[in-house]
């Protein structure tokens, strides 16, 4: 019987994506490295084609995505997984939903692409950014969909805001009465442990909505499982219907660059792997009225504010933090704070990120900041209480307080988010 277009171009999708231990076996050329002895992450997407999409058969499907939602087609190259499943007669997808950014990753931070139908595929697209609750179930109901997927990269920071887009629609599909499936994919910095301070549920917003450590240590499906056995049920009155698929390959002890995928960047300022390195601590700045380096090439990576000099990097390495030098550094932001102007500030090296604890170098960061630089403050409204989870934070380092005084007053509630966090953990 002759094959449509579609159906063919689904199935060989769905067979690169089937077969990646083959693939590396036969080295296609511009197969992403590993570093593993050939070692290569199957993600929850690359097994739910695998298996046919059994887990799908039969449903009206919508999915939560954006630019990272791709697969390695073979050697054919990177595709997105909405265009490789619109192409496949076995899977009846008929929504896509936009997140922070947008689904196809044209908006800047704090926006989205709005409602609009993908010139690519002719499937309409709703703007999800900034939705919740009832909103949101209005949307997934009006959509006609009745299983929602989800399937997007996180960095593994508490205030990067695709994990609480997960949350919230995970609660939109309790109250739509909508099936719920997550796709997992990899920590990028690593699962090895959660740290810093744990949200004071007084100070919720789109950066942190539930009570997790501000770098959780945890995958995406981790974090539905999670929230789902204790948070969902309290915003929705009971648990949605949820099913995720785990990935094959992943060691708790990975970074990015053992995974051989390719990095997509998640959001316009979280260009590399190195980025979401630092991003969990050095995003703090973002409630400071100093750069955080975005319109910079190197954003979160560079630091800094008019009247700063070299002083800072010297103060900044007298702390002796693992894992990380800071160098003296001047730039001029494209775009955000200092827009076009030359400022001074420290640009963090990175030279052993197995001891490198980026939210005790944030805070110290902070300190040191404060101490040699006369200009420093806070934002006005204080968002870095809501970034840190409590005014905690601020009110020490305002008090004279150092990075080890500060980080000794959130241990208590850390030890009891990383005991938490053990029941949800699938991946050694």
């Amino acid at each position: 019987m002759a094959l449509s277009r579609r159906v063919l171009l689904g199935r060989l999708a769905a067979a690169g994506a089937a077969g990646p231990a083959l693939a590396a076996a036969a080295g296609p050329a511009g197969a992403a490295p590993a570093t593993d002895g050939g070692r290569r992450v199957r993600t929850g997407f690359d097994r739910l084609a695998a298996d046919g999409y059994r887990l799908l058969e039969g449903r009206r499907v919508g999915i939560v995505t954006n630019p990272t939602g791709v697969v390695s087609v073979g050697g054919r190259g990177i595709r997105h997984i909405v265009d490789v499943m619109h192409a496949d007669e076995r899977v009846r997808l008929t929504a896509v939903f936009g997140p922070e950014h947008g689904f196809r990753g044209t908006a800047q931070a704090g926006d989205s692409e709005g409602r609009y139908d993908d010139p690519a595929t002719g499937l309409p697209v709703y703007d999800t950014y900034d939705k919740s609750g009832r909103e949101l179930a209005g949307i997934f109901t009006d959509s006609g969909v009745d299983t929602v997927v989800f399937d997007i990269q996180d960095v593994g920071a508490r205030f990067y805001t695709y994990i609480w887009t997960l949350y919230d629609c995970m609660v939109a599909a309790v109250l739509a009465g909508k099936r719920f499936v997550v796709l997992d994919r990899p920590n990028p910095v690593t699962g090895r442990r959660a740290t810093g301070p744990v949200l004071d549920k007084a100070y919720a917003s789109f950066v942190g909505r539930e009570p997790i450590a501000q770098a959780h240590g945890m995958t995406v499906a981790e974090l539905a499982l999670l929230f789902n056995g204790e948070f969902v049920p309290r915003a929705a009155g009971r648990p949605v219907e949820l099913e995720t698929v785990p990935m094959t390959g992943w060691r708790r002890g990975d970074f990015h660059d053992a995974t051989g995928l390719p990095w997509v960047p998640p959001s316009p300022n979280m260009p590399t792997p190195d980025t979401a390195l630092v991003y969990s601590g050095t995003c703090l700045f973002e409630g400071t009225n100093l750069s955080e380096g975005r319109g910079t090439t190197r954003p979160f990576e560079l630091l800094g504010a008019d009247g700063i000099d070299r002083r800072w990097a010297t103060a900044a390495n007298a702390l002796d933090l693992p894992g990380v030098h800071f160098r003296e550094a001047y730039f001029a932001p494209t775009f955000s704070k200092f827009q076009g102007k030359t400022i001074g500030g420290v640009q963090l090296h990175v030279h052993d990120r197995a001891s490198f604890d980026p939210v005790r170098t944030g805070i110290g960061l902070l300190v040191t900041a404060r101490r040699v630089w006369h200009g420093f403050a806070w934002l006005p409204g204080h968002h870095i209480d809501r970034l840190t989870g409590s005014p905690a934070v601020r009110t020490m380092i305002d008090a004279g307080a150092g990075p080890d005084e500060i980080a000794d007053a959130w241990q208590e509630r850390l030890r009891e988010f990383r005991e938490l966090r053990r029941r949800y953990l699938r991946y050694a």
